[in-house]
């Protein structure tokens, strides 16, 4: 299983991420910050990098206890934030 190895928050919603296979991608969240546990993250730009990497469970979190899949992570830079984002929702 790939995980995540760190992290580097940027700007307009976007993380920098390094997965535990060695790769490294720039993903785009903002598709994903969708219902009541990540609109304090929109409203707020130092909560939003305050992002950290939960080592037991490999993804990255916020300090209001948000967190996102490490796998739909990994795959959001390939297929592109917004066509996973479609997939995921069905």
């Amino acid at each position: 299983m790939i995980r995540i190895r760190s992290v580097k928050p940027l700007a307009a919603f976007r993380v920098h991420l390094g997965f535990t296979d060695g790769s490294e991608r720039t993903v785009d969240l903002a598709p994903f910050l969708d219902g009541p546990v990540f609109e304090p993250l929109k409203a707020d730009p130092d909560l939003f990098r305050a992002v950290d990497v939960d080592r037991e469970l490999g993804t990255i979190v916020w300090p209001n206890g948000a967190d996102l899949c490490p796998d739909v992570l990994y795959e959001a830079e390939r297929k592109g934030s917004w066509e996973l984002l479609n997939e995921v929702r069905g």
